[in-house]
């Protein structure tokens, strides 16, 4: 699997990889990966979600009662509603961000996909996602997943992260880079 050592390495990804062989072993990693969308929608619409996977000061049983609350809403599968009780009963809430990212890489490259770190200026629409898979794909010889992030102090363009590799056609580093040639 394309990184699965680097990811095991971390504390997110030892959660992720966890969660991917229970996963696997059920056959059910596009379910969890559709609930951990739902996670993630929840975390960036949410201020008050996000506070509580953010903050320390929720204590474990609070954490857990609260995330259970959260996936019965949202609708999420039993077996990802488990692992977010025993993230939170473990005091992991903060790291869930990483944690979804590391699943989606592996369920990624489980699937032989690649995944781009895509950090732009600006929410992408539909029709740009879909044309930057294309290029990415041309580019790299297989399917490839985006993963989106907004940056706004990009000012406009994006990076893209595949791998060790990194485009960066943002106007902030094209401003950097035009100031440092005019101080010569």
């Amino acid at each position: 699997m394309e990184n699965s050592a680097g990811i095991q390495a971390s504390l997110s990804g030892r959660y992720a990889t966890a969660l991917f062989e229970l996963a696997r072993e059920s056959q059910r990693i596009e379910t969890v990966e559709a609930s951990l969308a739902k996670v993630r929608a929840a975390l960036s619409e949410s201020d008050e979600f996000a506070r509580l996977v953010a903050s320390p000061l929720v204590s474990r049983a609070q954490a857990a009662k609260a995330v259970t609350a959260a996936a019965e809403a949202m609708q999420i599968d039993p077996l990802t509603a488990k692992f977010l009780g025993t993230v939170a009963e473990n005091r992991r809430l903060s790291q869930l961000p990483a944690i979804m990212r590391d699943f989606r890489k592996l369920a990624a490259a489980h699937r032989g996909e690649t995944t781009a770190e895509v950090t732009s200026a600006h929410p992408l629409t539909d029709d740009q996602v879909e044309a930057l898979k294309t290029q990415l794909r041309t580019r790299v010889g297989r399917d490839v997943n985006v993963d989106l992030s907004v940056d706004p102090e990009l000012l406009g363009g994006m990076i893209v992260r595949i791998g060790s590799q990194m485009i960066d056609s943002s106007i902030k580093t094209r401003l950097n880079s035009l100031a440092h040639a005019m101080k010569g």
